[in-house]
């Protein structure tokens, strides 16, 4: 009796769990459990109405064939029954269309004849909850953002209460921390967690960002370099060394209040080698190379707390000789690559501790949409950095892009595709139209071939073909992206080494660096602890170190950037100039979603204009404009820069030490009635009635002024004819690139053909100069 009573107690604590979203949030899978299903809520009125669950039971006495399940909740439809070869797994399809939020209950029964009882196996409670107020219209990040990368572990440590679990192989070595000089320290976990950001947020408002981009900080119970986070071992919590779910979602709503947005990692091509499928996955075709491994001996149980006295021999002898890939990431869309070069690269591991997953399992697939779907409607997020794009099933990269998009249609994803060749970057690009007829719906991705030209020619000397010519002319590659301007460029990540390193820490050049990204037709990102001049090695893959710890977010930092105590003098001007300038960026039209115009480079001297016109034009004079613009083949002929009532900003690079002028009539065409303009570092005015002068090497950028009464009298006129509405007060006015593209197609069928002639042309000059990405995560 008593033995019952408590079985009813306890049933009721569970279905009390499902009915309180605080308590609901927190159920998450537990390998030691007898039941597990996932994901463990969902919610009401999404937009695709269908729902996967993942039900997992090693001890389920029936098979799943002879398995029956009964909905006991209103509006709810069971659309079928899937299994595989593993008897210990049971997928359970739904159809939500008209179910509203409840808490319903699976009913799970056997249908064996040979059973004696009735009685159910199971009775699962589960929870439809309502969604947050405009959550499919969500606003992903854009070119009015700039993206701040964290590594969680080593920005601040919130929290020191959490940097060790039981539950958690490695755990954070206290000698190491205290002697940052050990070997281990680099690559040893430092304890920096989601408080430690949450209790920062002020300073990165204020520093400028608009959107911060956190590498994963999901579960990785792992035996070493855990702190990295791209060896997940649960797809549905939150590395308790960081905090938790709820912690997690917390995070967000607080950044959000501070005019932050929150771009979560994630990595869909391998899971880490402790994850909780490993020691019985759920069919043979789940990973990649899986006969390589023994990691899926479903008759042993092995134990994924281990000591530290066994982990490391625990983990060498899980796997056996793996298939790893061969990073030739062209293979995907090479016409003439052969079948199993292709394979070598989609199906290999990306480490031993990396599992490949096998996305063209479509259980796999919808597990892992799902996945992402769940994190952006749970924690309310703002975007999706998608590693090691190409890496996975490119058929399901379609559907996985295609399915988040859908859901969330001004939603943004970037991906991650490491290579210097632009045709490969544009390959994956949505509204790429590709040879092979692939389609994506990926709307940006990171711009590796720019970076990879912004840090060469900083560093090279000024001759004809080097220096920043080779930053001009890669620009011109823009012609192969559907859409150049959405994608993500940056200074550094955490895979590349110290932006301020690698320009031999050159004060001049490092401003010269930020002030391209930062002011570039892309959308911008910068990695932390670049506003106070970190270092690294140059040479090599120095990924500890890369991702050292950010000052003043440790109890042994010897300085604190959030404050600015114990900087030296060159970190707070480099501080100083980086808040400046995001600052600015966040209310100028020009550099948000202006168009670029730049002049070729010049005795050491390139200039660029990023241009917004702040006045429509009429109907009349859009069509005179398009009309010109076919007629003169001429994608700059009405660029707004040559507009008079445009905001424009004026950025100069300069490369000589010694005291030059610049002659502004070669930008006459730009510059028109402005007669001054203003620093907006130091704020000083300058006079464009006569040569600038430029004292050294370093960056100028000045906001254009209009002399008196000259954008009154514009704007004046232009009201006189417009007589329709416009999409955007920005950049309504002038066809678009792409919009002129597509009318001088229809126009001129010889224009068009000569057009593509030419891309094709550069297609094939860039395709021998990709690049090699470094294995280490």
């Amino acid at each position: 009796m008593i033995r019952q009573i408590w079985l009813i107690v306890l049933y009721l604590f569970v279905v009390y769990c499902s009915f309180n979203p605080v308590h609901a949030n927190t159920l998450e899978p537990n390998i030691s459990t007898d039941v597990k299903l996932e994901p463990a809520f969902w919610w009401a009125g999404m937009h695709n109405p269908e729902l996967q669950l993942m039900l997992y039971s090693r001890e389920r006495p029936s098979l799943p064939q002879q398995l029956k399940v009964n909905i006991q909740g209103q509006g709810i439809t069971l659309k079928s029954l899937e299994h595989t070869d593993n008897p210990h797994y049971l997928f359970i399809n739904l159809d939500l269309s008209q179910a509203a939020p409840q808490t319903f209950e699976l009913v799970i029964s056997s249908t064996d004849s040979a059973s004696k009882t009735n009685t159910p196996l199971y009775r699962l409670p589960y929870t439809l909850q309502a969604r947050a107020e405009g959550s499919r219209e969500r606003q992903g990040f854009s070119n009015k953002d700039v993206i701040y990368l964290i590594t969680p572990d080593r920005f601040a440590n919130g929290d020191t209460s959490n940097d060790n679990q039981a539950d958690m192989i490695e755990q954070v070595a206290a000698n190491s921390l205290s002697n940052p000089s050990t070997p281990y320290y680099p690559n040893a976990r430092h304890g920096g967690d989601i408080a430690g950001i949450s209790q920062h947020l002020a300073y990165l408002a204020k520093l400028g960002v608009t959107q911060l981009w956190i590498n994963p900080l999901l579960e990785n119970n792992q035996a070493q370099y855990s702190y990295h986070g791209y060896s997940i071992t649960n797809l549905y919590r939150v590395d308790p060394r960081f905090g938790s779910n709820e912690d997690y979602k917390a995070l967000v709503a607080k950044a959000n209040k501070l005019g932050l947005g929150v771009i979560k990692d994630v990595v869909v091509n391998h899971i880490g080698s402790n994850h909780w499928w490993l020691n019985d996955l759920p069919s043979q075709d789940w990973l990649n190379d899986a006969t390589k491994t023994q990691l899926h001996n479903r008759e042993s149980k092995p134990d994924l707390i281990q000591s530290t006295a066994t982990k490391s021999s625990a983990m060498k002898s899980s796997v056996t000789s793996p298939r790893f890939t061969s990073h030739r990431r062209t293979t995907v869309q090479d016409p003439y690559a052969a079948a199993q070069d292709h394979s070598d690269f989609v199906d290999g591991w990306f480490t031993d501790t990396m599992p490949d997953l096998n996305q063209s399992n479509p259980k796999l697939a919808t597990y892992l949409i799902q996945n992402s779907i769940w994190w952006v409607e749970y924690a309310g997020l703002s975007g999706i950095r998608e590693d090691t794009y190409s890496y996975a099933d490119k058929g399901f990269l379609a559907k996985w892009s295609k399915a988040v998009m859908a859901e969330y249609p001004n939603f943004n994803i970037v991906g991650e595709e490491w290579t210097a060749n632009p045709i490969t970057v544009s390959y994956w690009q949505k509204g790429k139209i590709n040879a092979d007829g692939y389609t994506s719906d990926l709307p940006s991705l990171m711009d590796f071939p720019l970076y990879e030209k912004l840090i060469a020619s900083l560093n090279e000397p000024e001759t004809w073909d080097t220096g920043f010519i080779k930053l001009y002319e890669m620009l011109a590659n823009d012609v192969v992206y559907a859409e150049p301007s959405k994608l993500v460029l940056f200074e550094g990540n955490h895979d590349t080494n110290r932006i301020f390193s690698l320009v031999k820490e050159n004060i001049d050049l490092y401003k010269m660096a930020l002030t391209y990204v930062l002011t570039a037709k892309r959308i911008p990102q910068l990695f932390y602890g670049t506003e106070v001049l970190m270092t690294s090695p140059t040479e090599g893959r120095h990924d500890g170190v890369v991702r050292s710890d950010f000052p003043g977010g440790f109890a042994n930092s010897a300085s604190n950037a959030f404050t600015g105590q114990g900087l030296s003098e060159p970190q707070r001007q480099a501080q100083h100039f980086v808040r400046t300038l995001l600052n600015y960026r966040k209310q100028s039209p020009a550099l948000q979603s202006g168009d670029l115009l730049h002049f070729v480079p010049q005795d050491g001297v390139y200039v660029q204009f990023r241009c917004a016109l702040n006045a429509p034009l009429s109907a009349e004079q859009k069509a005179e404009a398009l009309k010109s613009l076919i007629q003169k083949n001429s994608l700059t002929q009405h660029n707004a820069c040559t507009q008079p009532s445009a905001d424009k900003v004026m950025v100069i690079y300069n490369k000589n030490d010694k005291i030059i002028t610049l002659d502004v009539k070669r930008f006459a065409s730009v510059l028109g009635d402005s007669g001054a303009a203003t620093d907006i570092i130091s704020g000083k005015t300058v006079s464009l009635n006569q040569a600038i002068t430029l004292p050294h090497a370093g960056v100028t950028i000045l906001e254009l002024k209009l002399k008196p009464n000259s954008k009154t009298k514009t704007k004046t006129k232009t009201k006189t004819k417009t007589k329709t509405k416009t999409k955007s007060p920005q950049n309504a006015g002038l066809p678009s690139s792409q919009d002129s593209m597509r009318s001088r197609s229809k126009a001129n069928a010889l224009t068009r053909a000569h057009t593509n002639n030419s891309t094709n042309n550069s297609a094939n000059n860039l395709a021998k100069n990709s690049t090699q990405e470094g294995t280490q995560p």
